[in-house]
């Protein structure tokens, strides 16, 4: 049968993009469809195929300006002729299973998250925008919750990327799911025995990942601390003091080097899965995480890492200096071993199986 992978949009690479990778190897001849494609992202498994973009990527700057025309994005989809797929395979952070499939084909929706725009992060992003128009976003949101709903009618197959989504996706669909997680390229990581006196943080410095809370923790007890990742802003540079060190956007050697020779990675924002302290543990290292999100999918309490609860600056200070005391007994081997539970190859395995026919 012919087999189509739905991809919100290609416009960078970042995890939902990994997970498209693996899509592509399991489906080599899928055509490729999204809202806005950049060529120049076609490389690897998705390098030679067959593409689409719908009418969304005609429109002014739609490769940088993509979000604005979120309230367009389902349309841009229902009117897709997919009468030639009997196997369609959507990957939805922005809309994808929108799609109208033909009554013999077979949907697979995998979930990175159900729209944050929408449900649960929706105060967060009309922060954004004007309050006079708050009203409206309101209004239109209460309008694509509803349409987000009735499109889930038109998936066979629901799938999470961790068992925080999968509650998401029964809670505003009513549907189940299986969980499987994205993968992760494990294998570029290793151990390293000269592990140095910093912790580290790690990500793309938005407001919901704390780099804040991580901060203002070690700050306040006097720990080294390597921040990695593009985006920090004036008041959060400001913010640190003298042992927190600003790295920017690192080459792939470099961060995975940073990452093996930290104390621990400190992740205090909560995540639908968290690549990160995955690749962490892959290195040998140990994981001081929210107990929220996939954090909890990923990391073992007391044994590759520790889980706290308090969403706030002392509750990672706690959590730092219960990990501190007992930090000899974190072995680098476990922490490997538990994320190989989460490599590509796994992911492969997994999803293959879901395949029809």
């Amino acid at each position: 049968m012919k087999s189509a992978l739905v991809h919100y949009w290609l416009v960078n690479r970042r995890g939902g993009e990994h997970v498209l990778d693996a899509l592509g190897e399991i489906l080599p001849d899928a055509d490729l469809i999204s809202h806005v494609i950049d060529e120049k992202l076609l490389v690897g498994p998705l390098a030679g195929r067959q593409t689409r973009q719908t009418f969304i990527h005609k429109l002014p700057f739609a490769r940088r300006r993509y979000a604005a025309y979120l309230p367009l994005m389902p349309i841009a989809l229902e009117v897709l002729d997919m009468s030639e797929y009997g196997l369609i395979i959507s990957s939805e952070s922005g809309p994808a299973k929108w799609v109208i499939k033909d009554p013999d084909a077979h949907h697979i929706c995998y979930v990175h998250t159900p729209l944050r725009y929408i449900w649960d992060q929706r105060k967060v992003y009309q922060k954004k925008i004007p309050r006079i128009l708050h009203p409206i976003a309101e209004l239109y949101s209460s309008h694509l919750r509803k349409s987000d709903q009735h499109s889930s009618l038109g998936v066979d197959q629901f799938v999470a990327n961790s068992s925080f989504v999968a509650r998401r996706i029964e809670s505003y669909y009513r549907r189940d799911s299986v969980v499987i997680h994205p993968p992760v390229h494990t294998e570029q990581f290793s151990i390293r025995p000269d592990v140095d006196d910093y912790y580290v943080f790690a990500g793309e410095l938005r407001g919901y990942k704390c780099a804040d809370v991580a901060i203002e923790a070690c700050n306040r007890l006097k720990r080294r601390l390597k921040i990695i990742g593009s985006g920090a802003s004036t008041d959060l540079v400001r913010s640190a003091g003298p042992l927190v060190e600003f790295l920017g956007r690192l080459p792939d050697d470099a961060y995975r080097t940073t990452l093996a020779r930290a104390r621990a990675l400190l992740f205090p924002g909560v995540e639908d899965f968290g690549i990160i302290p995955v690749e962490a543990m892959a290195s040998g290292r140990p994981v001081i995480a929210r107990g929220k999100g996939g954090a909890m999918d990923t990391v073992v309490h007391g044994e590759t890492g520790i889980l706290y609860d308090e969403p706030t600056v002392e509750g990672l200070m706690a959590a730092i200096l219960t990990y501190e005391a007992e930090e000899r007994n974190f072995r680098p081997e476990l922490c490997r071993q538990q994320s190989q539970r989460f490599d590509h190859a796994t992911f492969i395995e997994k999803f293959s199986k879901l395949l029809p026919g």
